[in-house]
């Protein structure tokens, strides 16, 4: 019987020699242990939801035997092991093997791993801690947190300066029938399409964050209300005209957008202003959706 099972007889042999130690990982950036760490010691490591396995995941999205993480010469490849949902790097299918670059993404189900190896892994995986604090996993966009701290001081900064401020509160239209219908693992692709979209179009000096769920907020400092109105009305274009594909299967998606303007007399704090978006967003909802309101 062929068991790839990694072993601590071999784990423990690395460890004495020094070989490998510190210098592969992979870092679970969104799923149910985000940050855990897993050392990748052993030349052959399995994938899966049972337990017997060098990486468990706990989910019916994972197969029993889903993936198998394997060293060849100096390179890492990934291997499908004919997984019910199938193995991803950098979204690409793995069919049925690929080689794992330092920073790539592995998805297993509805777990994402990012891949670090160098010299300096352990510095890269602080690095990526730190990054999580401020980073949605799916998406990787800025997380709700990196939003708050981006509005306080933008909300801070316009109201001693008397700056133009304003912000976008989109959602995307119809998301519960895109998971009851293809499932969630096509709802994550949908979400990341999205992200992915709307990213593009962000300036540096912007912010694009994924407020939660299936909405998400832009942040556009030094823009008034008619300005704010153009460039929502440029993202929903965007996305309506962006089809997301998933195993053959064209998906199409739009957004209903709420925009608000900083208003001093009004807005106390950058809660007041996300309220004045969401309302608007549930008028765009109300409105027939696929349309902007604000």
């Amino acid at each position: 019987m062929n068991d790839d099972r990694p072993t601590r007889i071999t784990t423990v042999r690395q460890l004495l020699s020094g070989t490998g130690h510190g210098m592969e990982c992979l870092v679970e950036i969104y799923g149910a242990h985000i940050g855990r760490k897993t050392d990748l010691f052993e030349d052959v490591l399995t994938v899966g939801r049972d337990p017997d396995n060098g990486i468990m995941l706990d989910s019916d999205s994972v197969s029993r035997r889903h993936a198998r993480i394997e060293r060849s010469a100096d390179a890492r490849f990934i291997v499908d092991l004919n997984s019910t949902n199938g193995t991803y790097v950098n979204d690409v299918p793995v069919t049925p093997r690929a080689p794992l670059e330092s920073g790539c993404f592995v998805k297993i189900g509805d777990t994402i791993f990012k891949y670090l190896t160098g010299d300096n892994v352990e510095a890269s995986y602080y690095e990526e801690i730190y990054r999580m604090a401020v980073t949605d996993g799916l998406t990787q966009t800025a997380n709700k947190r990196a939003l708050d701290d981006f509005l306080d001081k933008e909300v801070s900064r316009a109201r001693r300066y008397g700056r133009n401020l304003s912000v976008l509160m989109m959602d995307i239209d119809h998301f519960k029938a895109v998971n009851d219908t293809f499932g969630h693992l096509t709802g994550d692709l949908v979400l990341r399409e999205l992200a992915a979209v709307i990213r593009a179009r962000v300036r540096r000096e912007e912010m694009f964050a994924r407020y939660g769920g299936e909405e998400f907020v832009v942040a556009l400092p030094e823009t008034d209300l008619g300005g704010a109105r153009e460039i929502a009305e440029t993202l929903r274009k965007m996305v309506a005209d962006h089809p997301v594909l998933f195993e053959g299967r064209t998906i199409r998606i739009t957004v209903s957008i709420g925009v608000a303007e900083f208003k001093r007399e009004i807005h106390r704090s950058p809660s007041d202003l996300l309220r004045d978006a969401d309302k608007n967003l549930y008028l765009a909802k109300n409105g027939g959706r696929n349309c902007v309101h604000g």
